[in-house]
Protein backbone atom coordinates (compact mmCIF):
# COMPACT_ATOMS: atom_id res chain seq x y z
CA UNK A 1 0.00 0.00 0.00
CA UNK A 2 1.56 3.47 -0.86
CA UNK A 3 1.95 5.95 2.09
CA UNK A 4 4.43 8.91 3.08
CA UNK A 5 6.94 10.09 0.20
CA UNK A 6 5.39 7.67 -2.65
CA UNK A 7 2.08 8.39 -2.30
CA UNK A 8 2.86 12.47 -2.31
CA UNK A 9 4.95 11.81 -5.80
CA UNK A 10 1.84 9.68 -7.18
CA UNK A 11 -0.52 12.26 -5.98
CA UNK A 12 1.37 15.13 -8.03
CA UNK A 13 2.43 13.02 -11.16
CA UNK A 14 -1.91 12.49 -11.04
CA UNK A 15 -2.35 16.07 -10.56
CA UNK A 16 -0.06 16.64 -13.65
CA UNK A 17 -2.34 14.33 -15.90
CA UNK A 18 -5.84 16.26 -14.41
CA UNK A 19 -3.93 19.62 -15.03
CA UNK A 20 -3.04 18.59 -17.99
CA UNK A 21 -6.60 17.73 -19.83
CA UNK A 22 -6.22 13.79 -19.04
CA UNK A 23 -8.85 13.01 -15.90
CA UNK A 24 -10.23 9.15 -17.41
CA UNK A 25 -8.51 7.12 -14.68
CA UNK A 26 -8.04 4.53 -16.50
CA UNK A 27 -6.14 6.44 -19.55
CA UNK A 28 -3.63 7.45 -16.66
CA UNK A 29 -2.98 4.14 -15.59
CA UNK A 30 -2.54 2.98 -19.27
CA UNK A 31 -0.35 6.35 -20.05
CA UNK A 32 1.91 5.71 -16.82
CA UNK A 33 2.07 1.65 -17.12
CA UNK A 34 3.44 2.91 -20.74
CA UNK A 35 6.33 5.07 -19.51
CA UNK A 36 7.49 2.45 -16.71
CA UNK A 37 7.48 -0.14 -19.04
CA UNK A 38 10.08 2.07 -21.29
CA UNK A 39 11.82 2.94 -17.95
CA UNK A 40 12.14 -0.96 -16.65
CA UNK A 41 13.37 -2.08 -20.52
CA UNK A 42 16.38 0.74 -20.89
CA UNK A 43 17.01 -1.01 -16.33
CA UNK A 44 16.83 -4.41 -18.49
CA UNK A 45 19.28 -3.49 -21.57
CA UNK A 46 21.56 -1.92 -18.83
CA UNK A 47 21.96 -4.91 -16.53
CA UNK A 48 22.22 -7.09 -19.74
CA UNK A 49 25.06 -5.12 -20.87
CA UNK A 50 26.95 -5.19 -17.87
CA UNK A 51 26.55 -8.87 -17.73
CA UNK A 52 28.02 -9.46 -21.39
CA UNK A 53 31.27 -8.09 -20.21
CA UNK A 54 31.31 -11.20 -17.87
CA UNK A 55 30.54 -13.60 -21.61
CA UNK A 56 26.47 -13.15 -20.73
CA UNK A 57 24.66 -13.58 -24.49
CA UNK A 58 21.31 -11.23 -24.90
CA UNK A 59 20.06 -9.99 -28.30
CA UNK A 60 19.68 -6.11 -27.78
CA UNK A 61 16.01 -4.51 -27.75
CA UNK A 62 17.08 -0.93 -28.92
CA UNK A 63 18.41 -1.37 -32.59
CA UNK A 64 19.89 1.00 -35.68
CA UNK A 65 17.58 0.13 -38.60
CA UNK A 66 16.85 2.17 -42.04
CA UNK A 67 13.06 3.89 -41.85
CA UNK A 68 10.47 5.09 -44.23
CA UNK A 69 12.45 8.19 -44.37
CA UNK A 70 16.04 8.27 -42.37
CA UNK A 71 17.27 6.09 -39.92
CA UNK A 72 15.61 5.06 -37.40
CA UNK A 73 18.44 4.48 -33.77
CA UNK A 74 16.39 2.70 -30.92
CA UNK A 75 18.13 4.05 -29.03
CA UNK A 76 17.38 7.07 -29.00
CA UNK A 77 13.95 5.18 -27.38
CA UNK A 78 16.01 4.56 -23.80
CA UNK A 79 14.82 6.22 -20.90
CA UNK A 80 18.26 7.72 -19.96
CA UNK A 81 18.36 9.26 -23.46
CA UNK A 82 14.70 10.33 -23.60
CA UNK A 83 14.86 12.53 -20.40
CA UNK A 84 17.93 14.47 -21.60
CA UNK A 85 16.09 15.47 -24.75
CA UNK A 86 14.43 18.72 -26.08
CA UNK A 87 10.84 18.45 -24.63
CA UNK A 88 9.42 19.31 -28.12
CA UNK A 89 11.71 16.35 -29.67
CA UNK A 90 10.85 14.03 -26.88
CA UNK A 91 7.38 14.31 -27.65
CA UNK A 92 7.48 13.63 -31.78
CA UNK A 93 9.34 10.24 -30.85
CA UNK A 94 6.26 9.52 -28.85
CA UNK A 95 3.91 10.78 -31.29
CA UNK A 96 5.63 9.25 -34.37
CA UNK A 97 3.10 6.38 -35.44
CA UNK A 98 5.75 4.89 -38.03
CA UNK A 99 9.07 5.13 -36.50
CA UNK A 100 8.62 6.02 -32.82
CA UNK A 101 8.57 4.87 -29.29
CA UNK A 102 4.95 3.50 -29.55
CA UNK A 103 5.40 1.45 -32.69
CA UNK A 104 8.74 -0.59 -30.90
CA UNK A 105 6.88 -1.31 -27.97
CA UNK A 106 4.23 -3.15 -30.50
CA UNK A 107 6.94 -4.77 -32.32
CA UNK A 108 8.81 -6.68 -28.69
CA UNK A 109 7.98 -9.96 -28.89
CA UNK A 110 7.12 -12.58 -31.96
CA UNK A 111 4.67 -11.96 -34.60
CA UNK A 112 1.28 -12.80 -33.95
CA UNK A 113 2.50 -13.78 -29.96
CA UNK A 114 -0.25 -12.53 -28.13
CA UNK A 115 2.57 -9.77 -26.55
CA UNK A 116 2.33 -8.61 -29.42
CA UNK A 117 -1.12 -8.91 -30.31
CA UNK A 118 -2.20 -7.06 -26.83
CA UNK A 119 0.13 -4.17 -27.39
CA UNK A 120 -1.20 -3.29 -30.99
CA UNK A 121 -4.01 -1.21 -28.88
CA UNK A 122 -1.62 0.69 -26.97
CA UNK A 123 -1.24 4.00 -28.10
CA UNK A 124 0.06 7.29 -26.79
CA UNK A 125 -2.59 10.00 -25.09
CA UNK A 126 -0.23 12.47 -23.60
CA UNK A 127 -0.90 15.48 -26.37
CA UNK A 128 1.27 18.26 -24.56
CA UNK A 129 4.83 18.03 -24.76
CA UNK A 130 4.98 19.78 -21.43
CA UNK A 131 2.69 17.11 -19.24
CA UNK A 132 4.68 14.48 -20.61
CA UNK A 133 8.14 16.40 -19.68
CA UNK A 134 6.44 17.01 -16.26
CA UNK A 135 5.44 13.40 -15.77
CA UNK A 136 8.84 11.79 -17.02
CA UNK A 137 10.62 14.07 -14.72
CA UNK A 138 8.22 13.26 -11.64
CA UNK A 139 8.47 9.43 -12.28
CA UNK A 140 12.68 9.79 -12.39
CA UNK A 141 12.77 10.47 -9.04
CA UNK A 142 10.52 7.85 -7.99
CA UNK A 143 13.10 4.97 -6.78
CA UNK A 144 11.44 1.44 -8.51
CA UNK A 145 14.03 -0.93 -7.72
CA UNK A 146 11.37 -2.53 -5.40
CA UNK A 147 9.46 -4.39 -8.18
CA UNK A 148 6.36 -4.30 -5.72
CA UNK A 149 6.13 -0.42 -6.71
CA UNK A 150 4.60 -0.82 -9.98
CA UNK A 151 1.71 -2.37 -8.77
CA UNK A 152 1.24 -0.38 -5.64
CA UNK A 153 1.07 2.54 -8.24
CA UNK A 154 -1.66 0.86 -10.21
CA UNK A 155 -3.71 -0.23 -7.02
CA UNK A 156 -3.36 3.13 -5.22
CA UNK A 157 -4.75 5.08 -8.85
CA UNK A 158 -7.82 2.43 -9.69
CA UNK A 159 -8.35 3.08 -5.99
CA UNK A 160 -8.83 6.76 -6.48
CA UNK A 161 -11.87 5.85 -8.71
CA UNK A 162 -12.97 2.13 -7.61
CA UNK A 163 -12.22 1.69 -4.25
CA UNK A 164 -9.64 -1.22 -4.98
CA UNK A 165 -11.70 -2.77 -7.36
CA UNK A 166 -15.24 -4.11 -9.17
CA UNK A 167 -16.82 -6.97 -8.73
CA UNK A 168 -14.94 -8.01 -5.61
CA UNK A 169 -11.42 -7.95 -7.07
CA UNK A 170 -8.66 -6.55 -5.08
CA UNK A 171 -5.11 -6.34 -5.66
CA UNK A 172 -3.35 -9.07 -3.64
CA UNK A 173 -0.63 -7.63 -1.45
CA UNK A 174 2.89 -8.67 -2.17
CA UNK A 175 3.55 -10.87 0.87
CA UNK A 176 0.35 -12.95 0.78
CA UNK A 177 1.77 -13.57 -2.78
CA UNK A 178 4.76 -14.56 -1.63
CA UNK A 179 3.49 -16.74 0.91
CA UNK A 180 1.50 -18.62 -1.69
CA UNK A 181 4.36 -19.44 -3.90
CA UNK A 182 6.55 -20.37 -1.05
CA UNK A 183 3.99 -22.76 0.02
CA UNK A 184 3.49 -24.37 -3.42
CA UNK A 185 7.34 -24.20 -4.72
CA UNK A 186 6.78 -24.23 -8.37
CA UNK A 187 9.47 -25.78 -10.33
CA UNK A 188 10.64 -25.78 -13.71
CA UNK A 189 8.32 -28.49 -15.32
CA UNK A 190 4.86 -26.95 -13.98
CA UNK A 191 2.84 -25.24 -16.00
CA UNK A 192 1.63 -22.36 -14.09
CA UNK A 193 -1.59 -20.43 -14.44
CA UNK A 194 -3.68 -17.42 -12.47
CA UNK A 195 -7.04 -17.52 -13.78
CA UNK A 196 -7.84 -14.40 -12.91
CA UNK A 197 -4.23 -12.67 -13.55
CA UNK A 198 -5.01 -8.62 -13.03
CA UNK A 199 -1.34 -7.38 -13.29
CA UNK A 200 0.16 -11.07 -13.17
CA UNK A 201 1.39 -10.62 -9.52
CA UNK A 202 1.13 -13.97 -8.58
CA UNK A 203 3.23 -15.38 -12.24
CA UNK A 204 5.51 -12.88 -11.75
CA UNK A 205 6.75 -14.12 -8.32
CA UNK A 206 7.08 -17.51 -9.27
CA UNK A 207 8.88 -16.87 -12.37
CA UNK A 208 11.06 -14.90 -9.16
CA UNK A 209 10.98 -18.10 -7.18
CA UNK A 210 11.58 -20.54 -9.83
CA UNK A 211 15.08 -17.70 -10.98
CA UNK A 212 16.16 -17.39 -7.64
CA UNK A 213 16.20 -21.40 -7.10
CA UNK A 214 17.67 -22.87 -10.12
CA UNK A 215 21.15 -23.02 -12.33
CA UNK A 216 21.32 -20.43 -15.32
CA UNK A 217 22.07 -23.59 -17.23
CA UNK A 218 19.31 -24.92 -16.10
CA UNK A 219 17.15 -22.01 -16.73
CA UNK A 220 18.67 -21.94 -20.37
CA UNK A 221 17.68 -25.31 -21.05
CA UNK A 222 13.90 -24.70 -20.09
CA UNK A 223 13.53 -21.53 -21.87
CA UNK A 224 11.52 -22.29 -24.59
CA UNK A 225 8.93 -23.87 -21.65
CA UNK A 226 9.43 -20.65 -19.53
CA UNK A 227 9.19 -18.50 -22.69
CA UNK A 228 5.79 -19.82 -23.99
CA UNK A 229 4.07 -22.47 -22.22
CA UNK A 230 5.13 -22.19 -18.43
CA UNK A 231 2.90 -18.61 -17.44
CA UNK A 232 -0.55 -18.80 -18.43
CA UNK A 233 -3.35 -16.72 -17.52
CA UNK A 234 -6.97 -15.46 -18.34
CA UNK A 235 -8.35 -11.82 -18.11
CA UNK A 236 -11.00 -9.72 -19.72
CA UNK A 237 -9.77 -6.63 -18.99
CA UNK A 238 -7.58 -4.66 -22.15
CA UNK A 239 -5.58 -2.46 -19.80
CA UNK A 240 -4.73 -5.58 -17.51
CA UNK A 241 -4.19 -7.98 -20.33
CA UNK A 242 -1.40 -5.22 -21.48
CA UNK A 243 0.32 -4.42 -17.72
CA UNK A 244 0.31 -8.43 -17.29
CA UNK A 245 1.66 -9.01 -20.79
CA UNK A 246 4.62 -5.67 -19.90
CA UNK A 247 5.00 -7.03 -16.34
CA UNK A 248 6.14 -10.90 -16.77
CA UNK A 249 8.02 -9.32 -20.07
CA UNK A 250 10.02 -7.24 -18.08
CA UNK A 251 10.60 -10.12 -16.01
CA UNK A 252 12.09 -12.46 -18.40
CA UNK A 253 8.79 -13.74 -19.94
CA UNK A 254 9.10 -13.59 -23.78
CA UNK A 255 5.72 -14.84 -24.59
CA UNK A 256 3.49 -15.09 -21.79
CA UNK A 257 0.13 -16.45 -22.44
CA UNK A 258 -2.52 -14.18 -21.04
CA UNK A 259 -5.87 -15.22 -23.05
CA UNK A 260 -8.42 -12.45 -23.33
CA UNK A 261 -11.50 -14.58 -22.19
CA UNK A 262 -14.00 -14.37 -19.60
CA UNK A 263 -12.34 -17.70 -17.31
CA UNK A 264 -15.66 -18.80 -15.97
CA UNK A 265 -17.69 -18.44 -19.27
CA UNK A 266 -18.89 -20.93 -22.11
CA UNK A 267 -15.62 -18.99 -24.26
CA UNK A 268 -13.10 -20.82 -21.93
CA UNK A 269 -12.61 -24.46 -22.89
CA UNK A 270 -9.47 -24.94 -21.40
CA UNK A 271 -8.83 -28.37 -19.26
CA UNK A 272 -6.39 -30.68 -17.55
CA UNK A 273 -3.69 -28.48 -19.09
CA UNK A 274 -1.75 -26.77 -15.64
CA UNK A 275 -0.05 -28.28 -12.77
CA UNK A 276 0.02 -25.16 -10.96
CA UNK A 277 -2.84 -22.50 -10.38
CA UNK A 278 -2.02 -19.57 -7.74
CA UNK A 279 -5.01 -17.34 -7.49
CA UNK A 280 -6.80 -14.56 -5.67
CA UNK A 281 -10.04 -14.81 -7.83
CA UNK A 282 -12.93 -12.56 -7.85
CA UNK A 283 -15.14 -12.43 -4.54
CA UNK A 284 -18.96 -11.40 -4.21
CA UNK A 285 -19.49 -11.49 -8.45
CA UNK A 286 -22.19 -12.74 -10.38
CA UNK A 287 -22.10 -13.80 -13.74
CA UNK A 288 -25.13 -14.54 -16.20
CA UNK A 289 -26.15 -17.82 -15.36
CA UNK A 290 -26.81 -18.45 -19.83
CA UNK A 291 -23.04 -17.66 -20.29
CA UNK A 292 -21.20 -19.83 -17.60
CA UNK A 293 -19.95 -22.62 -19.11
CA UNK A 294 -22.24 -26.21 -18.44
CA UNK A 295 -19.31 -28.05 -16.97
CA UNK A 296 -19.22 -25.64 -14.08
CA UNK A 297 -22.11 -25.51 -13.18
CA UNK A 298 -22.20 -29.62 -13.00
CA UNK A 299 -20.38 -28.63 -9.99
CA UNK A 300 -21.34 -25.93 -8.81
CA UNK A 301 -24.85 -24.65 -9.63
CA UNK A 302 -24.42 -21.04 -9.19
CA UNK A 303 -23.82 -17.58 -10.88
CA UNK A 304 -21.08 -16.48 -7.52
CA UNK A 305 -17.85 -16.23 -9.16
CA UNK A 306 -16.35 -17.46 -6.50
CA UNK A 307 -17.47 -20.74 -6.47
CA UNK A 308 -17.50 -20.84 -10.35
CA UNK A 309 -13.86 -20.17 -9.92
CA UNK A 310 -13.36 -23.42 -7.73
CA UNK A 311 -14.89 -25.77 -10.41
CA UNK A 312 -12.56 -23.71 -12.76
CA UNK A 313 -9.72 -24.59 -11.70
CA UNK A 314 -10.21 -27.97 -10.91
CA UNK A 315 -11.29 -28.47 -14.67
CA UNK A 316 -8.29 -26.92 -16.10
CA UNK A 317 -5.44 -28.69 -13.13
CA UNK A 318 -3.68 -31.42 -15.10
CA UNK A 319 -4.51 -34.76 -12.61
CA UNK A 320 -1.65 -34.73 -9.75
CA UNK A 321 -1.87 -30.81 -10.38
CA UNK A 322 -2.19 -28.63 -7.05
CA UNK A 323 -3.55 -25.20 -6.37
CA UNK A 324 -3.59 -22.29 -3.89
CA UNK A 325 -6.56 -20.15 -3.67
CA UNK A 326 -7.93 -17.19 -2.01
CA UNK A 327 -11.36 -17.87 -1.11
CA UNK A 328 -14.07 -15.44 1.18
CA UNK A 329 -14.87 -17.27 4.04
CA UNK A 330 -18.47 -17.98 3.27
CA UNK A 331 -17.13 -20.27 0.68
CA UNK A 332 -15.79 -21.82 3.78
CA UNK A 333 -19.06 -22.02 5.77
CA UNK A 334 -22.10 -21.33 3.56
CA UNK A 335 -25.14 -23.34 3.90
CA UNK A 336 -26.21 -23.11 -0.02
CA UNK A 337 -26.39 -26.58 -2.26
CA UNK A 338 -23.53 -24.60 -4.53
CA UNK A 339 -21.12 -24.22 -1.40
CA UNK A 340 -21.37 -27.36 -0.12
CA UNK A 341 -21.74 -29.27 -3.59
CA UNK A 342 -17.90 -27.55 -4.29
CA UNK A 343 -16.38 -28.03 -0.61
CA UNK A 344 -17.29 -31.66 -1.30
CA UNK A 345 -15.91 -31.88 -4.60
CA UNK A 346 -12.90 -30.80 -3.07
CA UNK A 347 -12.42 -32.67 -0.31
CA UNK A 348 -14.31 -36.23 -0.94
CA UNK A 349 -12.97 -36.40 -4.90
CA UNK A 350 -10.10 -34.55 -4.37
CA UNK A 351 -7.42 -34.13 -1.80
CA UNK A 352 -7.17 -30.94 0.37
CA UNK A 353 -4.49 -30.29 2.45
CA UNK A 354 -5.00 -27.10 3.65
CA UNK A 355 -6.45 -23.95 5.22
CA UNK A 356 -5.33 -21.19 5.97
CA UNK A 357 -7.64 -18.84 8.16
CA UNK A 358 -6.38 -14.89 7.35
CA UNK A 359 -7.63 -12.09 9.37
CA UNK A 360 -10.23 -8.94 7.90
CA UNK A 361 -7.56 -6.42 7.99
CA UNK A 362 -5.43 -8.11 4.93
CA UNK A 363 -7.33 -6.43 2.17
CA UNK A 364 -7.39 -3.20 3.99
CA UNK A 365 -8.24 -0.15 3.11
CA UNK A 366 -10.36 -1.61 0.35
CA UNK A 367 -12.73 -4.37 2.02
CA UNK A 368 -12.88 -6.02 5.12
CA UNK A 369 -13.39 -8.90 3.82
CA UNK A 370 -12.10 -12.39 5.64
CA UNK A 371 -10.10 -14.88 3.57
CA UNK A 372 -8.37 -17.61 3.59
CA UNK A 373 -6.10 -19.75 1.85
CA UNK A 374 -6.95 -22.85 0.00
CA UNK A 375 -4.65 -25.77 -0.74
CA UNK A 376 -5.52 -28.99 -2.54
CA UNK A 377 -4.43 -30.93 -5.33
CA UNK A 378 -6.33 -32.55 -7.93
CA UNK A 379 -6.78 -36.65 -7.90
CA UNK A 380 -10.62 -37.18 -9.44
CA UNK A 381 -9.96 -40.14 -6.72
CA UNK A 382 -10.14 -38.64 -3.37
CA UNK A 383 -7.29 -38.89 -1.08
CA UNK A 384 -8.17 -35.88 1.68
CA UNK A 385 -6.61 -37.34 5.25
CA UNK A 386 -6.06 -34.80 7.78
CA UNK A 387 -7.20 -31.41 6.64
CA UNK A 388 -4.17 -29.02 8.57
CA UNK A 389 -6.08 -25.54 9.47
CA UNK A 390 -3.97 -22.40 10.16
CA UNK A 391 -4.89 -19.24 12.28
CA UNK A 392 -3.78 -16.45 10.66
CA UNK A 393 -3.71 -13.69 13.58
CA UNK A 394 -0.74 -11.78 12.35
CA UNK A 395 0.68 -10.86 8.82
CA UNK A 396 3.21 -8.69 10.31
CA UNK A 397 1.01 -5.15 9.94
CA UNK A 398 -1.88 -3.50 11.66
CA UNK A 399 -5.12 -4.46 10.65
CA UNK A 400 -6.80 -1.17 10.21
CA UNK A 401 -7.28 0.37 6.98
CA UNK A 402 -3.38 2.41 7.58
CA UNK A 403 -1.39 -0.89 7.58
CA UNK A 404 1.01 0.10 9.02
CA UNK A 405 3.83 -2.64 9.48
CA UNK A 406 4.67 -3.88 13.02
CA UNK A 407 8.31 -5.35 12.05
CA UNK A 408 11.05 -4.17 11.30
CA UNK A 409 10.44 -2.94 7.47
CA UNK A 410 14.12 -4.88 6.31
CA UNK A 411 12.90 -8.02 7.63
CA UNK A 412 9.29 -7.98 6.44
CA UNK A 413 11.00 -6.82 2.72
CA UNK A 414 13.42 -10.10 3.15
CA UNK A 415 10.67 -11.93 3.45
CA UNK A 416 8.08 -10.73 1.23
CA UNK A 417 10.42 -9.87 -1.74
CA UNK A 418 14.08 -11.38 -1.03
CA UNK A 419 14.68 -14.42 0.41
CA UNK A 420 11.84 -15.89 1.56
CA UNK A 421 12.79 -15.30 5.17
CA UNK A 422 15.67 -17.73 5.13
CA UNK A 423 18.54 -15.52 6.18
CA UNK A 424 17.12 -14.77 9.76
CA UNK A 425 17.89 -16.86 12.33
CA UNK A 426 16.05 -18.73 14.79
CA UNK A 427 15.83 -16.34 17.56
CA UNK A 428 14.13 -13.86 15.26
CA UNK A 429 11.79 -15.96 13.64
CA UNK A 430 10.16 -16.98 16.78
CA UNK A 431 10.78 -13.26 18.65
CA UNK A 432 8.04 -11.47 15.81
CA UNK A 433 6.15 -14.38 15.82
CA UNK A 434 3.38 -12.56 17.75
CA UNK A 435 3.29 -9.80 15.08
CA UNK A 436 4.28 -11.86 12.01
CA UNK A 437 2.82 -15.30 11.94
CA UNK A 438 4.21 -16.34 7.68
CA UNK A 439 7.52 -17.34 9.06
CA UNK A 440 5.39 -20.12 11.13
CA UNK A 441 2.78 -20.81 8.85
CA UNK A 442 5.56 -21.76 6.08
CA UNK A 443 7.61 -23.91 8.62
CA UNK A 444 4.33 -25.87 9.97
CA UNK A 445 3.03 -26.71 6.34
CA UNK A 446 6.81 -28.01 4.84
CA UNK A 447 6.98 -29.79 8.58
CA UNK A 448 3.73 -31.37 7.80
CA UNK A 449 4.04 -32.52 4.33
CA UNK A 450 7.83 -33.91 4.79
CA UNK A 451 8.60 -37.38 6.22
CA UNK A 452 9.98 -35.67 9.44
CA UNK A 453 6.38 -35.35 10.45
CA UNK A 454 5.28 -39.29 10.46
CA UNK A 455 8.60 -39.75 13.19
CA UNK A 456 7.46 -37.40 15.32
CA UNK A 457 3.67 -37.49 15.00
CA UNK A 458 1.00 -39.75 15.68
CA UNK A 459 -1.67 -39.51 11.78
CA UNK A 460 -3.47 -37.45 13.58
CA UNK A 461 -0.61 -35.10 14.79
CA UNK A 462 -0.75 -36.50 18.26
CA UNK A 463 2.98 -35.63 19.31
CA UNK A 464 4.92 -39.20 19.90
CA UNK A 465 8.31 -39.74 22.38
CA UNK A 466 10.85 -40.66 20.54
CA UNK A 467 14.14 -41.74 21.13
CA UNK A 468 16.62 -40.37 18.66
CA UNK A 469 19.05 -38.36 17.53
CA UNK A 470 17.97 -34.56 16.92
CA UNK A 471 18.35 -34.27 13.23
CA UNK A 472 17.23 -37.51 12.50
CA UNK A 473 14.24 -36.09 13.95
CA UNK A 474 14.15 -32.84 11.45
CA UNK A 475 15.41 -30.13 14.21
CA UNK A 476 17.85 -28.85 11.98
CA UNK A 477 15.93 -28.23 9.35
CA UNK A 478 12.96 -26.28 10.99
CA UNK A 479 11.97 -23.77 13.63
CA UNK A 480 12.56 -25.79 17.37
CA UNK A 481 9.03 -25.56 18.12
CA UNK A 482 7.98 -26.62 14.43
CA UNK A 483 8.94 -30.26 15.84
CA UNK A 484 7.77 -30.24 18.88
CA UNK A 485 4.18 -28.78 18.57
CA UNK A 486 1.31 -30.99 18.77
CA UNK A 487 -0.83 -30.90 15.99
CA UNK A 488 -3.83 -32.02 17.59
CA UNK A 489 -3.82 -29.43 20.14
CA UNK A 490 -7.39 -27.64 18.96
CA UNK A 491 -6.46 -24.33 20.80
CA UNK A 492 -3.32 -23.19 18.89
CA UNK A 493 -3.13 -21.40 16.17
CA UNK A 494 -2.05 -24.96 13.93
CA UNK A 495 -4.00 -27.85 14.24
CA UNK A 496 -5.12 -30.95 11.86
CA UNK A 497 -8.68 -32.60 11.82
CA UNK A 498 -9.82 -35.56 10.15
CA UNK A 499 -11.58 -36.50 6.65
CA UNK A 500 -14.47 -38.07 8.68
CA UNK A 501 -15.21 -35.19 11.29
CA UNK A 502 -15.05 -32.65 8.04
CA UNK A 503 -17.81 -34.99 6.50
CA UNK A 504 -19.86 -35.33 9.55
CA UNK A 505 -19.94 -31.30 9.89
CA UNK A 506 -21.55 -31.17 6.51
CA UNK A 507 -17.80 -30.58 4.34
CA UNK A 508 -17.80 -27.39 6.86
CA UNK A 509 -14.21 -25.86 6.49
CA UNK A 510 -14.34 -22.75 8.52
CA UNK A 511 -12.26 -22.96 11.23
CA UNK A 512 -14.16 -21.81 13.71
CA UNK A 513 -15.65 -25.08 13.59
CA UNK A 514 -13.47 -27.25 14.65
CA UNK A 515 -10.98 -24.52 16.80
CA UNK A 516 -11.25 -25.12 20.99
CA UNK A 517 -11.22 -22.02 22.94
CA UNK A 518 -9.88 -21.74 26.19
CA UNK A 519 -12.07 -19.70 28.80
CA UNK A 520 -10.64 -18.45 31.77
CA UNK A 521 -12.25 -19.07 34.90
CA UNK A 522 -13.20 -15.92 36.47
CA UNK A 523 -13.88 -15.65 40.27
CA UNK A 524 -15.82 -12.63 41.50
CA UNK A 525 -17.15 -11.46 44.75
CA UNK A 526 -20.08 -12.32 46.19
CA UNK A 527 -23.16 -9.54 46.08
CA UNK A 528 -23.42 -8.73 49.49
CA UNK A 529 -19.36 -8.12 49.45
CA UNK A 530 -19.49 -5.51 46.74
CA UNK A 531 -22.54 -3.85 47.91
CA UNK A 532 -20.81 -3.74 51.41
CA UNK A 533 -17.91 -1.77 50.13
CA UNK A 534 -19.90 0.23 47.60
CA UNK A 535 -22.06 1.49 51.05
CA UNK A 536 -18.21 2.24 52.70
CA UNK A 537 -17.16 4.53 49.26
CA UNK A 538 -20.80 6.41 49.74
CA UNK A 539 -19.78 6.99 53.64
CA UNK A 540 -16.47 8.10 52.50
CA UNK A 541 -17.79 10.47 49.83
CA UNK A 542 -20.05 12.18 52.22
CA UNK A 543 -17.72 12.51 54.70
CA UNK A 544 -15.17 14.26 52.43
CA UNK A 545 -18.20 16.08 51.00
CA UNK A 546 -19.11 17.83 54.59
CA UNK A 547 -15.28 18.59 54.86
CA UNK A 548 -15.17 20.33 51.77
CA UNK A 549 -18.38 22.25 52.59
CA UNK A 550 -17.01 23.51 56.01
CA UNK A 551 -13.97 24.77 54.18
CA UNK A 552 -15.62 26.81 51.87
CA UNK A 553 -17.56 28.59 54.58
Amino acid sequence: MITGELKTQIDGIWNTFWTGGISNTITIVEQLTYLIFIKDLDETETRNERKALRGFKYTPLFAIYKGEKDEVNQQDFRWKNLKEMDVNARHNIFTNTVDGVFPFIRSLGQNKSLFSTYMKGATFGISKPSVLDQVMEKLERIDMTNQDTKGDIYEYLLSKLEGGGTAGQFRTPRHIIKLMVELMQPTLEDTICDPSAGTAGFLVAAKEYIDKHNEMTELDKHSEHINKTMFNGTEFDATMLRIASMNLYLHGVEEPNIVDVDAVSKDNTVSNAYTLVLANPPFKGTIDKDSISVGLKNVTDTSKTELLFLALILRQLKTGGRAAVIVPDGVLFGSGKAHKSIREEIIANNRLEAVISMPSGVFKPYSGVSTAIMIFTKTGSGGTNNVWFYNMLADGKSLDDKRNLLVDEDLFMAFAFGDGFEKADQDLKLAVHEKFNLPQILDHYRYIKSDFFKKMHAVNGELLQINDLPLNLGFGQFLENTCTHDYSNRTSQSFLVPFQEIKDNDWDLSINRYKEIVYEEVIYDAPKDILKRINSINILREVIAKQLEQNLS
